[in-house]
C-alpha cells in the first residue's frame, strides 16, 4: 500500500494536534507523520510558557502525550531547523511539511530607552520561571519598584511571578533554581500599565481575581481610572466576561490600599490604566530609572486618545508584555510586519508571486498571530494536508530520519517520554543527552 509521508516542524500544541487530525481522518493509503522539534522535549509553550502556579492549563499536556502516547507519531527533539535539517531536505522525502512553529519572541516596542539596563521582554522572563532549556538559570531580582507594559494574561503572569512570595509556590513544580532566586528578590511594587480602561482589557477574570488573593501583597488601584464613558459603560452591561471583570477590579477600590493611601503589605501590586508608555528614562549606568508615560482617556469608541499629560513612575526594571511575534525560518517566506508565514488558509504563499507553494502549510501562531492557547484549526484549511496524495517525495530506499540526523551529528534524538523524566519533573527538568536506536 503506498505510504503518505508528512514532516510537521515544531512539536507544540499546534503540531501535535495537527498530527492528531491527519491520522485521524479517512484515507485509502497509510500516512506516516515525523514531528521535529529544537528542544529537547515536546509541548512548546504550554511546557514553557505557563506559569508553574497554572496547573489547569498546563493540564494539556496530558491530553497532547495522549496523542504522542499512541505510538504511530515519531518525535525528533533537539533537532533545529535550518541547521540540522532543512526544507530541502524535507521537501526530498516528504509529500508535505506544515510548519508549526508558533511565536516565541516578544513584540518589540519602538520607544527611547526601550534598550536599556534591566528593560527585558516577558518572554524571557516567562521561559526562566518555566524551566527553559535555552534560558540562564539565574535572573536579576534585585528591583524594588517593576513595571509591566501590557494588560492581557502575559502581563498578569509576570506580574504575579514578580509580586508573589517565593514560598506560596513551594506547592507547584516551580524549578529549584527559580524558587532560590525568587526567594531573593527585592521588590516591593509591581506596578501594570495598560494605554485603554478597565472596561477594555484583555485578562481573563479568573487570572485577574487571583491577583486579589496572593498573600501578602496589596492591590492598589486608582479611582480616577473608572470614570466610564458611554461605550465602558455599555461593554460592561452588555459583555459578561467585561463585567465580571470590572465587578472584580470594584471590589478592590473598596480596600484600605485604593489610591495607594493604605494597605499593610509588604508588596504592592498597582494597575495603572489610561497609560501609554512613551519613555523609558535611564539613570547614569544605562539602567532603567522610570516610565515615562502619557495620561489618556476614552475616545467614545472602545479605545484610547492621548491627552498630553505626561506622567513619570520611578522605577529600577521593566518588562514588556505586549505580544509574542513569530520568527523566520531558513528558505520559508516570512511577514516581517505581522511575524507570521503568509498563507491562503494554512497553504503557504511564496515572497514575490504570492502563488499558493505546493506540499508547504503553515499552522498555529506561525500561520495567523498569537490568539488562542491550543490550536485545533487544521480542518479548515481549504490547503489542507488531508488531500494530498502520496505521489511528490522521492524517497530513496532505506531512507529513515533517525539515520539522516545522524549523519548530520545530531546526536540526542529523544523520546518524548525519556525527556520528561519522573512524573514530579514534568515540564522542569533539561535534557543532557540520550540517544536511541539509529532505525
Amino acid at each position: 500500500m503506498t505510504k503518505l509521508r508528512l514532516a510537521i516542524v515544531g512539536a507544540g500544541p499546534a503540531g501535535i494536534y495537527a498530527a492528531d487530525i491527519l491520522l485521524k481522518a479517512e484515507r485509502k493509503f497509510d500516512v506516516s507523520i515525523d514531528l521535529f522539534e529544537q528542544l529537547p522535549a515536546p509541548y512548546g509553550l504550554v511546557r514553557y510558557g505557563v506559569a508553574p502556579d497554572h496547573p489547569r492549563i498546563k493540564g494539556i499536556v496530558n491530553a497532547l502525550r495522549d496523542v504522542l502516547d499512541r505510538g504511530d507519531i515519531r518525535l525528533f527533539g533537539n533537532v533545529r531547523f535550518g541547521e540540522d535539517i532543512t526544507l530541502d531536505d524535507l521537501k526530498k522525502h516528504y509529500n508535505a511539511v506544515i510548519f508549526a512553529t508558533g511565536a516565541i519572541r516578544d513584540t518589540s516596542l519602538d520607544i527611547p530607552g526601550i534598550d536599556a539596563v534591566a528593560s527585558y521582554g516577558a518572554a524571557d522572563y516567562v521561559s526562566w520561571f518555566d524551566g527553559h532549556p535555552d534560558v540562564p538559570r539565574e535572573w536579576p531580582l534585585d528591583a524594588a519598584s517593576v513595571g509591566v507594559l501590557g494588560n492581557g494574561n502575559v502581563a498578569l503572569d509576570v506580574a504575579r511571578m514578580l509580586a508573589k512570595h517565593a514560598e506560596d509556590l513551594l506547592v507547584t513544580e516551580v524549578p529549584a533554581n527559580v524558587y532560590e532566586g525568587l526567594k531573593a528578590s527585592q521588590v516591593t511594587d509591581v506596578h501594570v500599565f495598560g494605554r485603554r480602561g478597565p472596561a477594555q482589557v484583555k485578562f481573563t477574570p479568573l487570572e485577574l481575581r487571583e491577583l486579589g488573593e496572593l498573600r501578602d501583597v496589596d492591590m492598589v488601584v486608582y479611582d480616577e481610572d473608572f470614570d466610564y464613558d458611554d461605550a465602558a459603560k455599555d461593554a460592561v452591561a452588555s459583555n459578561k466576561q467585561v463585567m465580571v471583570i470590572d465587578r472584580i477590579l470594584q471590589s478592590w477600590r473598596k480596600r484600605d490600599s485604593v489610591n495607594n493611601a493604605g494597605g499593610t503589605a509588604s508588596r504592592r501590586l498597582h494597575l495603572h490604566f489610561w497609560a501609554k508608555p512613551v519613555e523609558v528614562r535611564k539613570d547614569d549606568n544605562g539602567r532603567v530609572a522610570a516610565l515615562v508615560y502619557e495620561r489618556t482617556r476614552p475616545d467614545g469608541q472602545g479605545g484610547a486618545v492621548g491627552t498630553g499629560e505626561l506622567r513619570e513612575v520611578p522605577l529600577q526594571a521593566l518588562y514588556r508584555a505586549i505580544g509574542y511575534f513569530g520568527s523566520p525560518l531558513p528558505g520559508v517566506p516570512f511577514d516581517k510586519k505581522h511575524g507570521v508565514i503568509p498563507n491562503r488558509e494554512g497553504q503557504v504563499l511564496a515572497k514575490d508571486s504570492n502563488e499558493r507553494v505546493p506540499g508547504i502549510y503553515a499552522t498555529g501562531w506561525i500561520k495567523r498571530g498569537p490568539v488562542g492557547l491550543a490550536c485545533r484549526e487544521l480542518g479548515r484549511m481549504s490547503g489542507d494536508p488531508t488531500a494530498i496524495r502520496p505521489t511528490s517525495a522521492r524517497t530513496p530506499d532505506g531512507w529513515t530520519a533517525p539515520l539522516f540526523l545522524h549523519s548530520r551529528c545530531v546526536n540526542r534524538i529523544c523520546p518524548y517520554i525519556r525527556m520528561l523524566g519522573p512524573r514530579h519533573e514534568h515540564g522542569r527538568c533539561r535534557i543532557d543527552g540520550c540517544s536511541v536506536p539509529l532505525s
